[in-house]
């Protein structure tokens, strides 16, 4: 097993552990809240996908691409960036207003999902209870810069700590506004078409789950959608409850759901390379010494 191939993160990596955190659904579909707020970026998938009838599958294909850049091989990892690179290359998009193209592929485009992305993932995962301390959340954020190179970005470009990732959207921020895409896909995540016999769920549990999703989002994206904000505290225990219920549910369960990528990287690399925080726990506990190890 010394020999197996780690991929691009490995298991001793903070995105390895906290990739297999269930909050991670959660944090995808702030995600996608916080991404249609730039007009360009969400014209860019109105336009190139048919988003309202197969939005469940892109947030499937998602889910898909990060479990393998995270859990996958080197060569598993870099050929789902490049299937991604060549993807965009090929898209453009039409600002119906001016008549100007413009490429899927652009940088502030790709910055700006790469970004809301690991800012989602980030915050979610902190808020509801996982423990990472400041300097590893700064370590998360500078090892997805590798997941920004897969995209197409140069990674001397892309935030690489917290507080860099901060200053990014402070300068974005000018840039944003709640278009008719956007509300769209505000709509979509409030109300998914479901088949009738899963509408009680759709009622009890994706509403939970894409309520504290939206809930979770920065001042600004609330003031933008224009619905007011619950305060932080109250956001904050939703999460920590959120996340404390969804984490009984024993792992072995969860990561047997296809498509697999945390069982398979643990039949790869051996039963050592389970995901969990304790490991972060003991990382910080070593680093920052007995009693000063943040827990968030």
């Amino acid at each position: 097993m010394t020999d197996a191939d780690p991929g691009l993160f490995g298991p001793s990596s903070v995105t390895w552990q906290m990739h297999g955190d269930p909050m991670m659904w959660v944090a995808g579909v702030r995600a996608l809240y916080l991404q249609a707020l730039h007009p360009r970026a969400v014209r860019g998938v109105m336009q190139n996908s048919d988003f309202r009838k197969d939005a469940w599958g892109r947030l499937m294909r998602t889910a898909g691409f990060v479990g393998t850049i995270t859990y996958g091989t080197t060569e598993a990892a870099e050929k789902a960036g490049a299937r991604v690179r060549k993807i965009h290359r090929l898209l453009k998009v039409t600002d119906p207003v001016t008549g100007e193209t413009y490429g899927v592929d652009d940088p502030d485009l790709l910055l700006w999902v790469h970004c809301a992305e690991v800012d989602s993932y980030l915050q979610v995962e902190r808020r509801s209870g996982y423990p990472l301390t400041d300097a590893q959340a700064d370590r998360y954020v500078d090892e997805h810069r590798t997941s920004a190179r897969l995209v197409g970005l140069d990674p001397v470009g892309v935030p690489a700590t917290a507080a860099q990732l901060a200053a990014y959207f402070r300068r974005v921020r000018p840039q944003l506004a709640c278009s008719r895409d956007a509300l769209d896909v505000d709509d979509f995540l409030r109300r998914p078409p479901v088949h009738p016999l899963l509408v009680p769920a759709r009622a009890v549990l994706w509403r939970h789950v894409a309520t504290v999703a939206y809930q979770s989002l920065p001042a600004f994206a609330h003031e933008l959608y224009g619905r007011p904000a619950p305060p932080l505290a109250t956001v904050d225990r939703r999460l920590r409850t959120t996340g404390t219920a969804l984490r009984t549910i024993p792992s072995r369960l969860r990561w047997k759901l296809p498509p697999g990528h945390i069982v398979n990287a643990m039949a790869r690399l051996g039963p050592g390379s389970r995901p969990t925080p304790y490991k972060l726990k003991r990382q910080a506990a070593i680093l920052d010494g007995p009693g000063r190890a943040q827990r968030q």
